[in-house]
């Protein structure tokens, strides 16, 4: 079967689950509990069951959809619902959705009872690419992403291309935001590769494995963020930041990936601008993330608002806001501490293009 071992735990990419067959045979839980949020629940838990029709007893745990959503509100929802079914330290939780599904999941899984065990079937593109790998746990708390978390390793994880099929077009585009990124902190012939796709939804399983590939080979080196691993945080500190306050004031919220889209041109503006990159990697850079997202109408006067949400970023030293840069397609800096003038021009960039 074909797979990817990760830190303690392999990452399947199984059509017919038979990986979960085979792990659920191999390991005696006294309880299963399947985490979805309303749409999975409504069309990816019917392909598992369908998949696997053997497994017939477990209790749905179904959380709200949207990264709104993410915090400890609906944690200590998981938390009763696991408590009123009388889940033990040798129950299995499964998480089945996207990363809201995945983060929250996972987090409430690894404190739940100081920890039971957990596995991912993440269902989004983004998910897949991104959410799945690296251990990483967590809610929101106001408009700071992922603030409180843990590091804890799933039992395995499950990539199946089925459950794309159920995406609508929005999702597939947002989840491609993290391949370009992939391509750009670490593969300049897969950046390639992917960037001259006509339409996300063209993406191979072979693409997808290998954006795996690259993240996971970050995070075997760097397991808990002290360095390399931070240049998975290109185009997150102000796609973060837009994300949170689009979030909040947005009658139609940006997506994560159109965030970090908006965030990818800002900080690679900020790259040409301190003399790391050249300015045809720029011009690049923005006219292929403009071939699949479109531009937000970003106002200057929430320049300050923004600034106020970076300086929440966990990569942060001392107060000064800390980013992860290229220095060429294919290549990524971490370490770069940033001054707001230079982040507001990033921003001015944006805006005026």
């Amino acid at each position: 079967m074909n797979h990817i071992v990760s830190s303690g735990y392999n990452i399947y990419f199984d059509n017919t689950l038979t990986s979960l067959t085979q792990f659920l045979s191999e390991n005696s839980y006294s309880k299963i509990f399947i985490i979805t949020d309303e749409n999975t629940g409504k069309y990816c838990l019917p392909v598992l069951q369908e998949k696997l029709p053997q497994l017939d007893k477990f209790d749905i745990i179904e959380i709200p959809y949207g990264e709104e959503n993410k915090n400890i509100d609906f944690c200590i929802g998981i938390w009763k619902m696991l408590l009123d079914f009388e889940a033990d330290r040798n129950a299995l939780v499964i998480n089945l959705g996207g990363g809201v599904v995945t983060d929250m999941g996972s987090f409430a899984a690894s404190t739940y009872k100081r920890g039971i065990d957990f596995l991912q079937i993440p269902t989004t593109l983004l998910s897949q690419v991104d959410a799945s790998v690296g251990g990483k746990t967590g809610i929101d708390i106001d408009s700071v992403k992922n603030i409180i978390g843990t590091f804890t390793q799933p039992k395995i994880v499950i990539i199946s291309d089925d459950f794309l099929k159920t995406l609508p077009q929005v999702q597939l585009v947002s989840g491609f935001a993290e391949v370009i990124k992939h391509g750009i902190i670490a593969d300049e012939n897969y950046y390639k590769e992917v960037v001259q796709l006509n339409d996300p939804k063209e993406i191979s399983s072979q693409q997808i494995q290998r954006s795996i590939e690259i993240k996971n080979k970050v995070v075997l080196e760097d397991p808990f963020e002290k360095g390399l691993r931070k240049i998975l945080n290109f185009g997150h500190t102000i796609g973060h930041a837009v994300e949170s306050w689009s979030l909040d004031n947005d009658s139609k919220p940006l997506t994560h990936g159109e965030a970090i889209a908006i965030g990818m041109i800002c900080e690679t503006y900020m790259a040409f601008k301190l003399g790391m990159l050249p300015e045809s990697d720029l011009d690049k850079i923005r006219q292929d993330i403009f071939k699949f997202f479109e531009k937000y109408t970003l106002r200057a006067d929430i320049y300050d608002t923004l600034l106020e949400i970076m300086q929440h970023d966990k990569k942060n030293v001392s107060g000064k806001i800390n980013f992860s840069l290229p220095d060429r397609i294919g290549n990524c800096k971490f370490n770069i501490i940033v001054d707001n003038e230079l982040i507001k021009q990033s921003l001015d960039y944006y805006r005026e293009l």
